[in-house]
Protein backbone atom coordinates (compact mmCIF):
# COMPACT_ATOMS: atom_id res chain seq x y z
CA UNK A 1 0.00 0.00 0.00
CA UNK A 2 1.41 3.10 -0.89
CA UNK A 3 2.35 5.63 1.65
CA UNK A 4 -0.68 8.24 1.12
CA UNK A 5 1.83 11.11 2.73
CA UNK A 6 3.93 11.44 -0.37
CA UNK A 7 0.83 11.93 -2.91
CA UNK A 8 -0.41 15.15 -3.97
CA UNK A 9 -4.11 14.20 -2.07
CA UNK A 10 -6.39 15.77 -0.62
CA UNK A 11 -7.11 15.65 3.07
CA UNK A 12 -9.75 15.42 5.84
CA UNK A 13 -8.90 18.94 6.96
CA UNK A 14 -11.38 22.00 6.01
CA UNK A 15 -8.95 24.83 5.08
CA UNK A 16 -5.53 25.12 4.42
CA UNK A 17 -2.83 25.86 7.05
CA UNK A 18 -1.28 29.34 7.80
CA UNK A 19 2.13 28.17 6.00
CA UNK A 20 -0.15 26.74 2.72
CA UNK A 21 -2.08 29.87 2.48
CA UNK A 22 1.02 32.36 2.86
CA UNK A 23 2.75 30.47 0.34
CA UNK A 24 -0.18 30.82 -1.86
CA UNK A 25 0.05 34.80 -1.55
CA UNK A 26 3.29 35.10 -1.45
CA UNK A 27 3.37 33.23 -4.46
CA UNK A 28 0.68 35.21 -6.03
CA UNK A 29 2.10 38.27 -5.23
CA UNK A 30 5.73 37.80 -6.80
CA UNK A 31 3.32 36.30 -9.98
CA UNK A 32 1.66 39.49 -10.74
CA UNK A 33 5.55 41.08 -10.00
CA UNK A 34 6.85 39.14 -12.70
CA UNK A 35 3.64 39.91 -15.48
CA UNK A 36 3.96 44.01 -14.46
CA UNK A 37 7.59 44.42 -14.66
CA UNK A 38 8.54 41.32 -17.33
CA UNK A 39 9.48 44.11 -20.00
CA UNK A 40 12.69 45.43 -17.69
CA UNK A 41 14.33 41.73 -18.80
CA UNK A 42 13.44 42.15 -22.38
CA UNK A 43 14.87 45.98 -22.67
CA UNK A 44 17.95 44.70 -21.02
CA UNK A 45 18.14 41.91 -23.49
CA UNK A 46 18.00 43.92 -25.80
CA UNK A 47 20.36 46.97 -24.96
CA UNK A 48 23.05 43.67 -24.29
CA UNK A 49 22.69 43.06 -28.16
CA UNK A 50 22.76 46.37 -29.49
CA UNK A 51 25.26 47.60 -27.36
CA UNK A 52 23.39 50.41 -25.75
CA UNK A 53 22.77 51.00 -22.04
CA UNK A 54 19.54 51.15 -19.76
CA UNK A 55 18.77 53.20 -16.75
CA UNK A 56 19.13 52.08 -13.23
CA UNK A 57 15.64 51.92 -12.45
CA UNK A 58 15.18 49.30 -15.31
CA UNK A 59 18.60 47.61 -14.52
CA UNK A 60 17.15 47.08 -11.12
CA UNK A 61 13.60 45.86 -12.41
CA UNK A 62 15.84 43.38 -14.64
CA UNK A 63 17.68 42.40 -11.90
CA UNK A 64 14.60 41.85 -9.84
CA UNK A 65 13.43 39.83 -12.06
CA UNK A 66 15.72 37.41 -11.99
CA UNK A 67 15.78 37.03 -8.56
CA UNK A 68 12.05 37.12 -7.94
CA UNK A 69 12.29 34.06 -10.41
CA UNK A 70 14.30 32.45 -8.43
CA UNK A 71 12.34 32.76 -5.29
CA UNK A 72 9.07 31.36 -7.00
CA UNK A 73 11.07 28.32 -8.20
CA UNK A 74 11.60 28.04 -4.63
CA UNK A 75 8.69 28.57 -2.57
CA UNK A 76 6.71 26.26 -5.26
CA UNK A 77 8.72 23.40 -4.26
CA UNK A 78 8.77 24.29 -0.56
CA UNK A 79 4.61 24.63 -1.64
CA UNK A 80 4.93 21.06 -3.23
CA UNK A 81 6.63 19.39 -0.17
CA UNK A 82 4.03 21.14 1.93
CA UNK A 83 1.07 19.66 -0.13
CA UNK A 84 2.74 16.17 -0.80
CA UNK A 85 2.81 15.75 2.89
CA UNK A 86 -0.18 17.77 4.27
CA UNK A 87 -2.44 17.17 1.23
CA UNK A 88 -5.29 19.68 0.34
CA UNK A 89 -8.72 20.19 0.94
CA UNK A 90 -11.45 18.44 -0.60
CA UNK A 91 -13.15 20.22 -3.65
CA UNK A 92 -16.58 21.79 -2.58
CA UNK A 93 -18.87 19.26 -1.48
CA UNK A 94 -21.66 18.87 -4.76
CA UNK A 95 -19.30 19.92 -7.23
CA UNK A 96 -19.81 18.74 -10.82
CA UNK A 97 -17.16 15.93 -11.65
CA UNK A 98 -16.38 18.42 -14.34
CA UNK A 99 -15.91 20.98 -12.18
CA UNK A 100 -13.94 19.28 -10.17
CA UNK A 101 -11.71 17.97 -13.32
CA UNK A 102 -11.11 21.83 -14.41
CA UNK A 103 -10.20 22.50 -10.96
CA UNK A 104 -7.29 19.83 -10.59
CA UNK A 105 -6.49 20.90 -14.46
CA UNK A 106 -6.08 24.32 -13.76
CA UNK A 107 -4.14 23.79 -10.58
CA UNK A 108 -1.65 20.94 -11.47
CA UNK A 109 -0.95 23.97 -15.23
CA UNK A 110 -0.20 26.51 -12.62
CA UNK A 111 2.38 23.77 -10.58
CA UNK A 112 3.63 23.52 -14.54
CA UNK A 113 3.74 27.01 -15.02
CA UNK A 114 5.28 28.12 -11.39
CA UNK A 115 8.21 25.57 -12.34
CA UNK A 116 8.85 25.85 -16.05
CA UNK A 117 8.68 29.80 -16.04
CA UNK A 118 11.53 29.89 -13.93
CA UNK A 119 13.39 27.38 -14.91
CA UNK A 120 12.72 28.43 -18.92
CA UNK A 121 14.07 31.80 -17.84
CA UNK A 122 17.46 30.81 -16.05
CA UNK A 123 18.12 28.89 -19.18
CA UNK A 124 17.54 31.86 -20.93
CA UNK A 125 19.46 33.76 -19.34
CA UNK A 126 22.04 32.07 -18.20
CA UNK A 127 23.16 29.04 -20.72
CA UNK A 128 21.00 29.39 -23.74
CA UNK A 129 19.31 32.59 -24.71
CA UNK A 130 16.78 31.04 -27.36
CA UNK A 131 14.95 29.58 -24.60
CA UNK A 132 13.57 33.20 -23.54
CA UNK A 133 11.35 32.26 -26.54
CA UNK A 134 9.78 29.57 -24.56
CA UNK A 135 9.93 31.41 -21.45
CA UNK A 136 7.99 34.60 -23.03
CA UNK A 137 4.87 31.96 -23.55
CA UNK A 138 4.09 31.66 -19.95
CA UNK A 139 2.97 35.29 -18.95
CA UNK A 140 0.37 35.18 -21.57
CA UNK A 141 -0.44 31.36 -19.54
CA UNK A 142 0.00 33.01 -16.28
CA UNK A 143 -2.43 35.59 -17.53
CA UNK A 144 -5.46 33.06 -18.64
CA UNK A 145 -4.88 31.00 -15.63
CA UNK A 146 -5.27 34.28 -13.55
CA UNK A 147 -8.21 35.06 -15.19
CA UNK A 148 -10.00 31.58 -14.77
CA UNK A 149 -8.69 31.10 -10.60
CA UNK A 150 -10.21 34.22 -9.97
CA UNK A 151 -13.36 34.04 -12.29
CA UNK A 152 -13.96 30.31 -10.49
CA UNK A 153 -13.38 31.99 -7.32
CA UNK A 154 -16.14 34.60 -7.53
CA UNK A 155 -18.75 31.83 -8.70
CA UNK A 156 -17.68 29.60 -6.05
CA UNK A 157 -18.29 33.18 -3.29
CA UNK A 158 -21.06 34.93 -5.02
CA UNK A 159 -23.02 32.12 -6.46
CA UNK A 160 -22.49 28.83 -4.58
CA UNK A 161 -21.53 31.14 -1.85
CA UNK A 162 -19.41 28.13 -0.61
CA UNK A 163 -16.18 28.27 1.71
CA UNK A 164 -13.89 27.78 -1.14
CA UNK A 165 -12.26 31.47 -0.79
CA UNK A 166 -12.22 31.18 2.70
CA UNK A 167 -10.15 28.52 3.18
CA UNK A 168 -7.86 30.21 1.40
CA UNK A 169 -7.98 32.67 3.44
CA UNK A 170 -8.52 31.55 7.12
CA UNK A 171 -5.86 28.91 8.35
CA UNK A 172 -7.05 25.55 9.36
CA UNK A 173 -7.34 25.40 13.12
Amino acid sequence: MPDKRFTMSTSSQSSYNLTQITLHWLIAALVVFQIVFAEAIEEAAEAAEEGYRISAGEALLADAHIWVGFAVLGLTMLRVAIRLVRGAPAGAAGEPAFALLAMKATHLAFYVLLFAAPVTGIIAYYVFPEAGELHEIAKPAFIALIAIHVLATLWHHLIRRDDTLRRMIRPAQ
